[in-house]
């Protein structure tokens, strides 16, 4: 075994650097000394203040379903993250030689045993900022993920990715990282129009850097009759009964959102679902026009791609995907998503603070480097 340092929870609202041990590596293996790790404050912070599922509720996995019947996740927390970048310092793998440039999804530690046979390993190329790789193995597919599930509800499970957005009018709810790097590959992948729906103005002003349109959601008390989802409807309009959007990528892991995507539906639409909710949806009314215009919700969760798909789409191929948007759009995302880049050690503060809102201006996407 081969002592590291990690960051996780030692108990609810208490993230910490601690002691870990990984195996050394073994034939078909290689050791990566961990760069930069992205952080993913959504998922993080939940488990930071212990507001997950798994921390409230038993998870039984045969039945794959949450009750109360047994115990639940327990605390420390020894790992967060999955957005990392290292590089091959040791190999026993012809696939992976020493000094390239790898991305994988382990977590914020100072390195860590790749197996390519047993978790994906992405090669970051020699043309791509190096930070960038970050999105490479996990949060970039997430966002791929949710365009092959608008896909496959528009063409079914041999569909191209490329398929539930080309040529329609797509709504994305959310303007944070996953929501900007979704609304940019609906643009790439041939959208007819796309629009972003968010609350925050400092996030706005983001995404119309970006180039991207947007709307505030909700609206601000000056114009409390003129919501996201009717302007929408204004926008695009297809007939007699017919207005808002083919698609709507829900990117915000609250039941406001989903709302608002619904509302903005056309007839018989679908939402593709991002969002990782911790609370209830009381904002999401099932008998108002999800009920009346027969529309539909599909969660996109990255640990699956829709049913059938998993052959021809395995974590690298959606990587692959990510990798065509990070080379068209690269310095761009570089210089407005990534907002503030610190060293390690200061990771656990920065989550502290996250999950104590105790931040005026809460960085968009956070990277933590590694000297």
């Amino acid at each position: 075994m081969r002592a590291v340092r990690t960051i996780g929870v030692v108990r609810p609202g208490e993230p910490a650097i601690l002691d870990a041990e990984e195996p050394d590596p073994g034939p078909g293996q290689a050791w990566v000394r961990t760069e930069w790790s992205g952080i993913s404050a959504g998922t993080e912070v939940a488990l930071v203040r212990g507001t997950d599922p798994h921390h409230l509720l038993h998870w039984d996995p045969e039945l794959r379903s949450f009750d109360d019947a047994g115990p639940t996740a327990a605390y420390p927390v020894t790992g967060l993250g999955y957005m990392e970048v290292g590089r091959v310092t040791e190999s026993r793998t012809p696939g992976l030689a020493e000094g390239q440039l790898v991305a994988m999804a382990y977590g914020h530690r100072t390195g860590s045993c790749a197996d390519p046979s047993a978790k994906p390993v992405v090669p970051v190329p020699d043309d791509l900022d190096p930070l960038l790789g970050v999105y490479l193995a996990q949060m970039g597919p997430i966002c791929v993920n949710g365009l092959l599930h608008a896909a496959a509800d528009v063409a079914g499970p041999g569909a191209d990715v490329d398929a539930g957005v080309r040529d329609r009018h797509v709504l994305v709810t959310g303007a944070g990282v996953i929501g900007l790097l979704t609304a940019l590959l609906a643009v790439q992948h041939g959208a007819a129009d796309v629009v972003v729906a968010e609350p925050s103005a400092e996030r706005r002003a983001v995404a119309e850097a970006l180039g991207l349109a947007t709307l505030p959601d909700p609206t601000g008390p000056d114009d409390p009759a003129h919501p996201a989802w009717r302007a929408v409807k204004e926008r695009w309009r297809h007939g007699p009964g017919d207005a808002g959007a083919d698609v709507v990528l829900q990117c915000r892991g609250h039941d406001a959102a989903l709302a608002t995507g619904l509302k903005a539906l056309r007839p018989q639409g679908t939402v593709v679902d991002l969002g990782f909710y911790q609370a209830g949806a009381e904002a999401v009314r099932l008998g108002e026009e999800f009920h009346h215009n027969g529309l539909a919700v599909v969660c996109a969760q990255i640990s699956r791609v829709p049913r059938g798909m998993a052959g021809a789409w395995p974590r690298t191929a959606l990587a692959r995907v990510t990798l065509d948007l990070l080379r068209e759009r690269g310095p761009e995302i570089r210089t407005h998503l990534v907002t503030d880049v610190l060293p390690f050690e200061e990771g656990p503060r920065l989550l502290a603070d996250l999950a104590g809102r105790r931040l005026a201006a809460p960085p968009l996407q956070a990277v933590l480097r590694f000297d």
